[in-house]
């Protein structure tokens, strides 16, 4: 398959805006591990620009590298060979040694917890149960890497009986103005008209509600990085994607404004936002995709690195946020302050995480990079071709 840079540049751009929407936990009034000393209402209007799309594009644009890596893998066994080894040891390694911190500073935080974090580590941590209603240990951000991991298991399944047709069926659908209304109908009939979509529960196996919006965004990417029509179709209706996009943001930010904290009054003003919701997440991603397809499709010497760095970055990114906010929160220096160093704080750690990691080979495969070659230099040229999940 031909590279798509466009893709690629989304990619980055999506883990990227995760990264300012976990520091925006800190200061919403949303339940988070660790929060600022006067959260604000006010915040959730910014942060519901990005909350009803930045996951569910990030499933999609996994689905569309994930065809790209089956193109090139030997057959379904080397395809799976490849996700478990890029998925799972990150993921054990995360739970492990990355996010254990998130859970100490929480239960010091919020439930009183008085022993140090070498102390809750090595006595509390793999209590495998429950402390003070937290359950430990846990995956806490990496249940995107868990979910990831059993998508891929399902598409495997679909697979295997190599039905004839199903990429012609999905040209022919999506290929024209259905790439918008049939995967804005299928979220508002499973998200809002048979289920009331609420807070995600990160549980694989009590989140049925999501995973109906999360592995068909999935499934659409698989399809969509081999289907010329239905990309055209995106590059093509991008604009009024994107003014239906922005219209439903002003609607659900409206009704922010006028209920904060969802404390809606009545049932039509709940379903006119969930509606305005589901919306603006399929328009938000076709615009986005449309845009990447129609101007975003060009290489960059920093493409390379970038690609390889979204991982490791979002591995490690929530507790380098959490860490900071509570060394900073002690000193009192107000949320703009704190604000003002924990963005380039937790850039810079990300960074750090993964320039030091990329050099260290035993390292390399638990932060979601491949093993190097012998005499392999890290990605720096324009030509290099790298894919990660």
């Amino acid at each position: 398959m031909e590279r798509h840079y466009g893709m690629d540049w989304l990619r980055i751009g999506a883990f990227g805006l995760l990264i300012f929407y976990h520091v925006g936990m800190v200061f919403v009034t949303w339940g988070f591990h660790v929060k600022t000393a006067h959260p604000a209402d006010w915040v959730a209007v910014p942060m519901l620009l990005t909350n009803a799309w930045r996951l569910t594009l990030l499933f999609v644009v996994s689905g569309y590298a994930s065809r790209a890596l089956f193109a090139k893998s030997t057959g379904i066994d080397g395809f799976l060979g490849n996700r478990n080894a890029r998925l799972l040891w990150p993921l054990l390694f995360g739970v492990i040694a990355i996010v254990p911190p998130q859970s100490w500073v929480e239960m010091v935080g919020q439930h009183g917890y008085t022993h140090g974090y070498l102390w809750f580590w090595i006595h509390d941590y793999f209590r495998f149960g429950t402390l003070n209603g937290a359950i430990l240990p846990t995956w806490n951000h990496l249940w995107f890497v868990v979910y990831l991991w059993a998508y891929t298991m399902g598409l495997a399944l679909l697979l295997l009986p190599r039905f004839s047709g199903v990429q012609t069926m999905f040209d022919r659908v999506f290929g024209g103005i259905g790439v918008l209304w049939v995967p804005i109908a299928w979220l508002l009939v499973t998200q809002v008209i048979l289920f009331r979509r609420g807070e995600d529960t990160h549980d694989l196996f009590h989140d049925g509600i999501a995973h109906l919006a999360y592995f068909p965004a999935f499934l659409f990417g698989f399809g969509l990085a081999a289907s010329r029509p239905a990309m055209a179709a995106l590059a093509r209706f991008w604009k009024p994607a994107a003014v239906l996009a922005v219209a439903s943001y002003l609607i659900v930010a409206a009704v922010e404004i006028a209920y904060p904290g969802y404390a809606m009054p009545s049932r039509p003003i709940a379903t006119l936002f969930h509606v305005a919701r589901e919306v603006q997440c399929w328009t938000s991603i076709a615009a986005l995709i449309g845009v990447a397809e129609r101007f975003w499709n060009r290489d960059s010497s920093w493409r390379p690195m970038l690609t390889e760095a979204v991982f490791p970055f979002y591995i490690i990114h929530q507790t380098v946020i959490i860490l900071v906010e509570y060394w900073l929160k002690p000193l009192g220096i107000g949320p703009v302050a704190e604000f003002a160093i924990l963005v380039p704080a937790t850039v810079a750690g990300c960074w750090a995480f993964y320039l030091i990691g990329r050099e260290i080979g035993w390292l390399r495969p638990l932060i979601g990079l491949r093993r190097r070659a012998p005499r392999e230099r890290a990605p720096v040229a324009a030509g290099a071709d790298l894919r990660t999940a």
